[in-house]
């Protein structure tokens, strides 16, 4: 039982996997044009409730310096190409997620 995410920056979705079982799919937001998310594999690295400023209620760091999968303070920027390259979740999304997934979790970004 190896639960991993798969993020499609095109589909603004974020899907969590058990091997190959879809657990749960929530939309997010991903990096504009200028500052694209950044394609590739990546695992969690480290957790943060409550970061402050724009990461809403939770922060899960990627190993990609700078990245993360992080709640927001505007939820009307869910589903659009609007953040500096990290994955944007509404903040029960991000909180439900963070509770099912340990650090170490892998993360398949791709367009």
């Amino acid at each position: 039982m190896v639960q991993w995410i798969d993020v499609s920056t095109s589909k603004h979705k974020l899907k969590l996997f058990d091997d190959d079982t879809l657990i749960k799919e929530y939309p997010i937001a991903v990096g504009k044009i200028l500052t694209p998310t950044p394609v590739g594999t990546y695992t969690i690295i480290n957790k943060q409730p409550n970061p402050g400023g724009p990461y809403g209620a939770f922060w899960m760091g990627l190993s990609k310096p700078h990245y993360g999968i992080h709640g927001t303070n505007n939820p009307a920027s869910i589903g659009k190409d609007v953040s500096l390259g990290c994955i944007r979740m509404y903040n029960q999304d991000v909180l439900e997620l963070s509770t099912r997934v340990p650090i170490g979790t892998k993360v398949k970004i791709h367009k």
